[in-house]
């Protein structure tokens, strides 16, 4: 199927409150802004919906997107962005949306979310890939679709009172950021602490066995989404010991990427430094710190959990088209084990060097 082809999806004509039909079409353009707007209308349009992320993602790692939308009466009801991602490792898929915790379809409207459904279905169909990913935040599970369980996301309210917020932490938690203000750590905000961060980020993905992002991927973010980055590092006397680049998102801030040196946990810099960032939030007028998604059972998700944050689980999900079992291309899969020791072991510079290129391999 041709992606510019328009579908019509009949309405129950027993449905008086959507007397028109659906049309689907593909993104173009002079579109972007009504698609924008219409993110920020939902309550489950999400940063990662917004045509920015697109930019990112198309000028970062070259994956082929194809974002389509459902319109009624030349308004926009429901929107669907995909990516082309093909290599020798996962085969040939088709992802909404790569390298983020929320995508997916985002609709008005069952009605106009149903034809969008049938379309990308179709679509994926005629790619002839290997399988269909959503990055669905809170959904039902779509017919002929998988679940994909691994995930949960950490959020909390936040208070315009600074001490009300302080009481909500768990105790453990509060000690822990008292620690790291005794030890006279400090933050300092602006992107152009750049190679301070992308230093931390990657030495820290090294240790967990991750390949790294390039450094374009965090350059393109400040250069698409501007003033809804923040860029926090934490010092020890003048030296960075923890980083944290975040996205403003209405009156969202998530905490997205994070490095932290090998001293950073007997600074107790981690815990310090996501409390400044909750102070700042706060002042900024966010009133929900989401904390993202960590796989269950890892180290970062006992670390979430130790502030006392709302757990919900993530409906992501798969529809296959040719692969006959669902995916699991995750670094806790046993079979990636091995290639997980292995990366740790690397030197630096190599790591640094080798896991742009690799991972591009896994949205």
């Amino acid at each position: 199927m041709n992606p510019s082809t328009q579908m019509l999806v009949p309405v129950n004509t027993e449905d008086r409150s959507f007397p028109s039909p659906v049309k689907i079409r593909a993104f173009d353009p002079a579109v972007a802004e009504k698609w924008d707007n219409f993110v920020l209308s939902l309550a489950n349009g999400t940063f990662f919906h917004l045509t920015k992320w697109k930019n990112v993602i198309e000028k970062t790692f070259g994956h082929k997107s194809f974002y389509f939308y459902a319109e009624r009466e030349g308004r926009i009801t429901a929107i669907a962005p995909l990516f082309l991602v093909e290599n020798w490792v996962i085969g040939r898929c088709i992802h909404s949306t790569p390298y983020s915790t929320y995508g997916g379809i985002c609709a008005a409207d069952e009605v106009s979310e149903s034809a969008l459904l049938d379309h990308v279905k179709q679509f994926a169909i005629d790619q002839e890939s290997g399988y269909l990913e959503l990055h669905q935040r809170s959904s039902r599970l779509f017919p002929d679709f998988h679940p994909n369980s691994l995930y949960v996301t950490f959020t909390t309210e936040l208070s315009t009172d600074v001490e009300a917020n302080w009481k909500k932490l768990p105790r453990d938690t509060r000690y822990m950021v008292r620690k790291g203000e005794k030890a006279g750590l400090r933050t300092q905000h602006g992107v152009e602490q750049m190679d301070n961060f992308y230093s931390l980020f990657s030495e820290s993905m090294r240790r967990l066995g991750t390949p790294v992002f390039p450094k374009s991927f965090f350059e393109n973010l400040v250069s698409e989404f501007g003033k809804q980055i923040d860029l926090m590092l934490v010092l020890s006397d003048s030296q960075p010991v923890s980083a944290v680049m975040s996205f403003f998102f209405r009156d969202t801030i998530l905490p997205y990427f994070a490095g932290a040196s090998p001293e950073a946990p007997r600074l107790a810099a981690n815990n310090f430094m996501y409390w400044q960032l909750m102070k700042l939030a706060a002042q900024r007028g966010s009133r929900t710190f989401d904390f993202g998604r960590s796989k269950k059972n890892t180290g970062a998700f006992a670390f979430k959990s130790q502030w006392g944050m709302t757990v919900e689980p993530l409906d992501y999900q798969v529809y296959l088209v040719r692969r006959k079992t669902v995916p699991n291309f995750s670094p806790v899969n046993p079979k990636f084990e091995l290639a997980t020791r292995l990366w740790r072991r690397l030197p630096r510079s190599l790591a640094r060097s080798m896991g742009p290129r690799i991972v591009r391999w896994f949205p």
